[in-house]
């Protein structure tokens, strides 16, 4: 072997890393479905959010099924879509639905072959309630006064001026679900992005031991991200002291958005999984894109129901 052969070219070693495509086209076409069944609204919105639901419910069983307990699986993907159906037609009926879906899963595991388990009953109710329950408040948040601006089959809404989503003096055209759930998704991605590039470049201190990739610093910004998405939403809805409710509703989703991620990954570390599925290209399951999702619906929703008209 010659001297020449032996020389070592730096340039060999270079490796650009490739672009992540795959995980770019499969985000992109999640949010233009996410955005268009929000904007049609109705049985459109209810429909995709219940292929969601379905596969992050079975996402979240298999998670339970890897410590070895025997959720009521089927019986609890069942109801949570019948309650889904229900807040469509009338999202007061689903508080009654809840204490009498979790009677019919007990139910149902009292009368099987196999006696259940504390744990196979804690796992399915805990399933109906996760993926199941507090989820299904985006179907009543986007709900929100749409009965009367629907103008489409299957109580579908579809803007008759553009220029209406865009200009505050025609706000008042829009359905407020429409407006709120458009709102609620913007600041969740503003904490989202904020708390993952601060956190990235910045982060110094941990966060928490149940995702160690999280830090003090991104945890924060990501927060005031969403807070001052929400400040500029509000005024731009004509909102009562937009100053304060603009704030409070970022803070808000801010820490739910940040709770539900925490969660999720806690689920994860204890059946021993880096992802809950690989369904999405690139991103993982559909619990890990939509972890940041589910409690901020239920909050969103009573903010806007109850604490924003005390403002007026």
């Amino acid at each position: 072997m010659t001297n020449q052969s032996k020389i070592h070219n730096p340039k060999s070693t270079i490796q650009n890393p490739a672009i992540p495509w795959t995980r770019i086209f499969s985000g992109t076409v999640a949010i233009v479905v996410a955005l268009t069944a929000t904007l049609l609204g109705g049985w459109y919105f209810t429909l995709t959010y219940a292929v969601i639901i379905f596969l992050g419910q079975k996402e979240f069983f298999n998670l339970v099924r890897a410590k070895g307990i025997a959720p009521a699986a089927k019986t609890t993907l069942a109801v949570s879509l019948m309650l889904l159906v229900i807040c469509t037609v009338d999202g007061n009926l689903a508080d009654a639905v809840m204490p009498v879906a979790g009677t019919f899963i007990c139910f149902y595991l009292l009368f099987q072959p196999k006696i259940a388990t504390i744990a196979d009953i804690s796992a399915s109710i805990l399933g109906l309630f996760y993926t199941g329950y507090l989820p299904s408040y985006w179907v009543r948040l986007r709900g929100l006064n749409s009965a009367a601006t629907a103008n489409l089959p299957l109580d579908g809404y579809f803007p008759s001026s553009w220029s209406d989503l865009f200009q505050r003096t025609n706000v008042s055209s829009i359905p407020q679900g429409l407006s709120v759930t458009v709102v609620t998704f913007l600041c969740i991605w503003a904490s989202d992005i904020g708390a993952y590039f601060v956190g990235k470049y910045f982060g110094k201190t941990p966060l928490s031991d149940i995702s160690p990739k999280k830090t003090v610093e991104g945890a924060l910004f990501g927060i005031g991200g969403s807070i001052t998405v929400a400040m500029i939403s509000a005024y731009y809805l004509s909102w009562p002291q937009y100053i304060i409710t603009g704030a409070a509703l970022g803070l808000l989703i801010g820490i739910a958005s940040l709770l539900g991620d925490l969660t999720e990954s806690m689920l994860k570390r204890d059946a021993g999984v880096k992802d809950s599925g690989q369904l999405i290209p690139g991103h993982g399951g559909i619990l890990d894109r939509t972890d940041s999702y589910i409690f901020t619906a239920p909050l969103v929703y009573y903010f806007v129901t109850l604490l924003l008209p005390l403002f007026n």
